[in-house]
């Protein structure tokens, strides 16, 4: 029977989270959830300096809108500190590392000389080899033995094999002088005990690779699958920075993408399935794979995000989009809709949702059931009430409130109407809009009044006429 898989997403909680790395949590949850494995959350606080608990709860809240749940609880590295320490010194007991006695004024002199000779500038201590008997009473760093000759080989699923000379890479520390151990260390001592099968991390970490193989080699422990991926840049081709707008992870929330496209276009955006842009969290869970991964960077573009998110806010079903949309109002601290709103809302959203590529945009289409009497035009839609205007919406009034309610016999009148008129309905619709929704874009003016009803239609019409 294969292993069951095991992935782990391991920010460092120094800022928000940014999109590279929630690209990052979401192939490791894809890949787990779609073989039955476990997802795990290890938070890489080590750094106390530089990590915060508002830093971690944006990682976690990050990760909840996302929808990328986690198994078990959230892992704190620096609460392992303990452990980590124990591993070096296991090191240190087997004969893969060595304490090391060198000052770092003596590190600083042999890599002046190094440059000076025009030779390798990583540093070889002379404790490497030295008699115990030799040590001083000082303070010193266990250092990983590292192999001087041959290679180090990565068996990577998305780079392929990486080689690596053995004599490029230094006897790293293991643990400093003051006995707290390095972060390459902890990493690879955290993935052991979580059980983490398949590490899945941006491309930045290959060089880490290497040298963290040597620790899980030296142990005699597994290692894992790596998988690194190719970094997101921006739509100039340049590494995704500020300059190119949002990066946090809440950020794209408060501008009212939905999770579920967002979830859609991170998948896309590096890794592919034929052709396919358009799909499902569960045709995603069931799709994904390392394979699909490919070497070139991904360039994030907002446009075909917004066109992903769209799709989804069309496909989403009307009852749970407006359960999305109040959690988009709380999370932006917006009021919420009123019981009286949100029905009209439900109602109205199946041609609401239409075209809406946002949050924000599906309530700016619904300011005609938002708004209250009476409705104030902006100034394009108020050009469309002059004198002759007020006086159609007041003729046409009459004729409306002895129609049947209903979109054939609100059409047949209003067509009717024009005709009489010696025009076209497109010409009524101008004033229509004005009157019903304040503006000069909206959605049909049938739409809008089958779902204010007959009550609240006749009042708008019958206050823009007055005007």
């Amino acid at each position: 029977m294969s292993q069951a898989v095991v992935t782990r997403f391991a920010p460092s909680p120094t800022g928000y989270l940014h999109i590279g790395g929630a690209r990052t949590a979401l192939f490791n949850w894809l890949y787990a959830r779609g073989r039955g494995g476990k997802f795990l959350l290890r938070i890489e606080d080590t750094d106390r300096e530089r990590s915060t608990p508002e830093a971690t709860q944006a990682i976690l809240n990050g990760m909840a809108w996302l929808g990328l749940d986690h198994d078990g609880e959230v892992v704190s590295q620096f609460s392992r500190v303990d452990r980590h320490a124990e591993v070096a010194h296991a090191l240190l007991e087997n004969g893969h590392a060595y304490k090391c006695f060198a000052t770092q004024d003596e590190i600083q002199a042999f890599r002046e000389e190094a440059r000076a000779e025009k030779r390798s500038t990583l540093y070889q201590s002379p404790w490497r080899d030295a008699d115990p008997s030799t040590h001083p009473d000082a303070p010193y760093v266990i250092r990983l033995k590292a192999p001087r000759d041959g290679a180090t080989v990565i068996a990577d699923k998305v780079q392929g094999d990486v080689t690596i000379r053995n004599d490029q890479l230094d006897d790293m520390v293991l643990l400093r002088s003051d006995g707290t151990p390095v972060y390459m260390l902890a990493v690879v001592v955290d993935d052991h005990d979580m059980g983490v099968t398949h590490v899945i991390r941006g491309d930045d970490h290959l060089n880490n690779a290497a040298r963290q193989q040597l620790v899980y080699q030296a142990m005699g422990w597994d290692v894992p699958v790596w998988a690194h991926i190719p970094l997101i840049h921006g739509p100039d081709g340049k590494k995704l920075s500020k300059r190119h707008g949002a990066l946090g992870v809440e950020e794209y929330q408060a501008m009212g993408y939905p999770a579920s496209g967002m979830r859609n276009y991170l998948a896309r955006l590096g890794w592919s399935h034929g052709d396919d842009e358009f799909f499902t969290d569960e045709q995603a869970r069931e799709w994904f794979d390392l394979a699909g991964i490919g070497k070139s960077p991904a360039r994030f573009d907002f446009k075909k995000l917004e066109n992903l998110c769209g799709q989804h806010i069309a496909a989403t079903d009307d009852a749970a989009l407006l359960h999305e949309l109040d959690e988009f109002l709380t999370a932006t601290g917006q009021a919420a809709l009123p019981n009286t709103k949100t029905s009209l809302m439900q109602t109205a959203m199946p041609f609401l949702k239409e075209r809406a590529k946002t949050y924000p945009e599906l309530l700016d289409k619904a300011a005609f059931i938002l708004s209250d009497r009476p409705i104030v035009p902006d100034e394009k839609s108020a050009s469309a009430l002059d004198t002759a205007s007020r006086g159609i919406l007041n003729e046409l009034t009459p004729h409306l409130q002895n129609a049947s309610w209903s979109r054939d016999a609100l059409e047949q009148v209003m067509n009717q109407f024009a005709e009489n008129k010696g025009t076209k309905f497109g010409k009524l619709a101008g004033p229509l809009r004005a009157a019903l929704a304040g503006r000069a874009a909206t959605p049909s003016v049938f739409d809008m009044m089958l779902v204010l009803g007959r009550d609240e239609t006749l009042a708008r019409l019958s206050d823009a006429a007055a005007a």
